[in-house]
């Protein structure tokens, strides 16, 4: 299993949300490219990016963040927030984002995820954000009435071939991820999984390499310090 340290990205600036709320956030750095330096030098081998005024909005607010990160690293980055249309995902492919992740579109308008999958593959990722298992959208600030599971398989029929699935109500509470929910959605779907939420030890990033994901992302945990990601790196990947 792979450990991705995440770097969310508000008004250019590094942040973590407690549990999706924009209303409580905790800056971490004016500087996301040097914290993106700083997770590549302790070994990380992806990294995730979220514009979370995109996530919100729908529309690009830190394109300069996101060059900056991907000018100052060599590190495949993966990026979501706001990508919903076909348009938007070339832009940033071409910027040399390597892997783009579909959130709100995915529920929204599945033919486009369907499109994208068709043209470019493998660097395709859906994000399944779930609050008490329904699908959330729009930066989390909705919550449909679409289990995420179905949608899962919806969209696998089309051809996606990795999901990050995130339980909201873990993400930035340091508590432990919802181990069960992980590894029912792991098991419900014939595609790569990626965890997100909840992880505060490298224990929990072992509890989640044996329910079968493809990668874990670590997000306040690695900022707060009550996870060291050179040690998880060395404890889960070596």
């Amino acid at each position: 299993m792979i450990v991705i340290p995440a770097i969310d990205i508000l008004d250019g600036k590094c942040v973590r949300l407690f549990q999706g709320d924009y209303a409580r956030e905790t800056v971490f750095s004016d500087s996301p490219a040097d914290v993106a330096l700083r997770w590549t030098e302790a070994g990380a081998r992806w990294l995730h990016i979220v514009d979370l005024n995109a996530a919100k909005d729908g529309q690009f607010a830190n394109p300069d963040s996101i060059e900056a990160i991907l000018t100052a690293v060599d590190t495949p980055v993966e990026l979501g927030g706001g990508i919903r249309t076909l348009e938007d995902a070339e832009r940033v492919l071409t910027l040399g984002v390597q892997r783009i992740v579909l959130g709100t579109v995915a529920l929204e308008n599945p033919a486009i995820v369907a499109e994208a999958v068709r043209r470019w593959d493998d660097a395709v990722a859906v994000g399944i954000d779930a609050r008490n298992g329904m699908v959330a959208t729009h930066g989390w600030v909705e919550t449909s009435d679409t289990p995420a599971v179905e949608l899962a398989r919806r969209l696998s029929d089309v051809g996606v071939s990795r999901f990050i699935y995130t339980d909201i109500s873990r993400d930035g509470a340091l508590t432990e991820p919802n181990f069960v929910a992980v590894k029912q959605f792991v098991e419900q779907i014939p595609a790569k999984v990626i965890a997100s939420g909840g992880v505060a030890t490298v224990d929990h990033l072992r509890r989640l390499s044996a329910t079968g994901v493809e990668a874990a992302i670590v997000g306040r945990a690695i900022y707060t310090g009550a996870v060291d990601l050179v040690a998880a790196i060395r404890s889960i990947e070596l």
